[in-house]
């Protein structure tokens, strides 16, 4: 089989949903949520750290766990990041949550949950390129990259330039998330829960 049809064999969002998407989806669902509001920002904090470590010991790091300002410190970054592209913040997080509105704090933690999840499969991805083709190996990069783009590039960004491949073989970054992007509109790997 061309190493081309390898990569996306392991690249099918089938595949990603068993190697990744699943065990994220798994951690989501047995977290057990009291309240769909919270009465203030503290109590806010503690359960999006609480539950960033649940998540996190679950499905990233084999069971280690942040301390709790860590945790809540990387579930404040990741709601900040992810409330931004919906032209929100952390105080439109917090306000869902202390509502109950826009799916309360079900949707809060399903938001950390999902970002985790991007995070994952954004490195599955990297790892998937890097076992395929050794990283001193400038020829064999380029062409797997112009392969590439050419088989996925109707479901990249405009922006993914095909004529210029050894653009992203020195640094794959611009090229995954644009195929994340791509996943994100097309899979059910991303589906809310």
């Amino acid at each position: 089989m061309p190493m081309i049809d390898t990569i996306l064999t392991a690249l099918d969002e089938r595949e990603i949903a068993h190697r990744v998407g699943l065990v994220h989806d798994e951690a989501r669902m047995r977290y057990p949520l009291q309240r769909n509001t919270v009465d203030n920002f503290d109590e806010f904090s503690d359960i999006i750290a609480d539950y960033y470590n649940y998540h996190f010991a679950q499905c990233v790091s084999g069971g280690g766990m942040l301390t709790r300002p860590q945790a809540a410190g990387r579930a404040k970054e990741m709601l900040e990041s992810e409330y931004r592209r919906r032209e929100g913040d952390i105080v439109t997080a917090f306000n869902d949550a202390h509502d109950g509105i826009n799916g309360g704090m079900r949707v809060v933690l399903d938001t950390i949950a999902e970002a985790l999840k991007t995070e994952c499969v954004e490195r599955y991805i990297r790892d998937v390129f890097d076992r395929h083709v050794a990283p001193n190996a400038w020829e064999d990069k380029v062409e797997i990259i112009r392969q590439f783009i050419a088989r996925c590039g109707g479901n990249l960004a405009s922006s993914i330039r095909s004529d210029q491949p050894e653009r992203y073989a020195q640094n794959y970054q611009e090229l995954i998330r644009s195929y994340i992007e791509a996943l994100r509109r097309t899979s059910s790997i991303f589906r809310r829960l």
